[in-house]
């Protein structure tokens, strides 16, 4: 779309008249959008331009949502493996390198990244530094530093920004809050969260991890634009092992476990507990090598004492009272991650048969315990289900972010709020560094957030960003 209309003495923009567009549909935000025929969209009257960025995975289902507006363009490294989504959106033009579709492509509105995690930051840059709006795909970013950088990139160009943790906009992740909010297993000192990611076995469902780079040098498909897959990685020889997918577990390309689930699980605990940085991070694992991440691991967080002022970033708690907006304070907490098919132990109280999953989180307070969205025990969980829903639920995750691209209300993930989070997933994976594991035996690694920085190992440090290759850089 390009639309334009003139005044006297002004002329409108595209992006000022879907601003507009969205602005002025909100004198109606109290009638659902279902009975509107609008399918919970904020804007009827203009649709947005967006272009995909790593298509061929997670990136076509993103895509996928948002057929509400307009793929204009398309963007892949793999021609064979996205192959089916450059004949779906057929009408969108193609590219290979998304800085030159960025460049040539000026009247984009926004980007969705779902590239491997290496190339994440410097997707979403590029598009920030240009004025487009940005959906990008959990762990957000491959490093510490680079989390940081980006969302206060994003805060400063004023986009609308999204990252893809689905489930932050769901109906658990509310209750979560409004039953952590309303005391009802009192004051939270302990938090558990675990996944079967990387599975094991013979038939490995995910992706291999603890596995040392291969030393066999197969041709590059013709299909593939190896430099361009590598980015800012190091160099290194074309290998299957690599991708697609397989990526997740290497150290230069991946976040492991802890990257790919961390930001999914630990967002209803870092809403309903209000946690922001960690004071301390300490990790145990099995082998680990320096290609790849370990088979499993725990890491172990610790965070500070809460106030009780509400954070307008959790739930999108803004407008709600002190009470209903989680305004109780908090104690200090231990979080602790596991993966790898461990988790922790059988809380007290539970009933003997009662499974925990290979996937859950389990908070622990004064009086009781909360498993998933379980309440125990029993006479505690009948009190939450007559605590009152006080949070806004969402229409959809896809659907916020849309709407804020056109003006309205910053979406629940928006980097303001993924940034931190994913800080703290991503100082997890510091502590796994084989090339600290001797230091941190002896020690856990204590942060200073403001400084961004460890004030007790400077060699953890060098592992707070990478070293990217010649001719990428942020």
């Amino acid at each position: 779309m390009n639309t334009k209309a003139r005044t006297a003495n002004t002329t409108l923009t595209r992006r000022q008249f879907l601003r507009g567009a969205a602005l002025s549909a909100t004198a109606f935000m109290v009638v659902p959008g279902s009975v509107l025929g609008l399918r919970g969209a904020t804007s009827p009257n203009g649709k947005l331009n967006l272009a995909g960025i790593g298509i061929g995975g997670q990136g076509a289902h993103d895509l996928g949502q948002m057929e509400s507006e307009n793929i204009v363009a398309l963007c892949d490294v793999d021609k064979n493996y996205a192959g089916r989504i450059f004949k779906k959106y057929s009408k969108a033009q193609q590219f290979t390198d998304y800085r030159q579709m960025l460049d040539q492509m000026k009247d984009l509105d926004g980007v969705v990244v779902a590239t491997p995690d290496h190339h994440h930051a410097f997707a979403a840059m590029e598009a920030i530094k240009r004025g487009k709006h940005v959906y990008c795909e959990k762990p957000l970013t491959h490093s510490v530093w680079e989390a940081r950088h980006l969302a206060q990139a994003a805060h400063e160009a004023k986009v609308a920004t999204q990252m893809g943790n689905q489930g932050q906009a769901s109906e658990d992740t509310r209750r979560l809050c409004e039953f952590v909010w309303a005391g009802v297993i009192g004051d939270v000192h302990e938090a558990h969260i675990w996944t079967d990611r990387p599975s094991q076995g013979l038939f490995n469902e995910y992706w291999p991890q603890g596995v040392a780079r291969p030393t066999d040098t197969p041709p590059v498909p013709a299909t593939l634009d190896w430099d361009l897959w590598l980015g800012p990685a190091p160099l290194r020889p074309y290998h299957p092992a690599y991708l697609p997918f397989k990526w997740r577990g290497w150290w230069d390309f991946g976040t492991g476990a802890l990257g790919d689930i961390g930001c999914h699980a630990m967002d209803p605990v870092f809403r309903a507990l209000k946690l922001s940085a960690p004071l301390s991070v300490q990790a145990a694992s099995t082998r680990v090598n320096e290609e790849s991440y370990p088979l499993g691991s725990m890491v172990t967080y610790q965070f500070p004492a809460r106030s009780a002022e509400p954070q307008a970033n959790n739930c999108h708690v803004k407008g709600l009272s002190g009470a209903e907006a989680g305004g109780v304070a908090m104690p200090p907490c231990k979080l602790v991650w596991y993966d790898g098919g461990l988790r922790p132990p059988r809380p007290d109280g539970l009933p003997d048969g009662q499974r925990m999953g290979d996937n859950g989180r389990l908070l622990i307070g004064e009086k009781g315990f909360i498993l998933g969205n379980e309440v125990y025990p029993e006479s505690l969980g009948k009190k939450a289900n007559t605590i009152p829903k006080t949070i806004p639920r969402s229409a959809d995750h896809y659907r916020e972010w849309i709407a804020a691209c056109k003006g309205g209300k910053a979406a629940g993930s928006n980097f303001d709020f993924a940034g931190p989070l994913a800080e703290s997933v991503l100082l997890g994976n510091v502590a796994l560094r084989v090339q600290l594991r001797d230091d941190l035996t002896l020690r856990k690694l204590l942060w200073d957030s403001a400084a961004l920085k460890f004030t007790n190992l400077d060699e953890a440090n060098r592992f707070i960003r990478n070293e990217y290759r010649a001719g990428w850089s942020l």
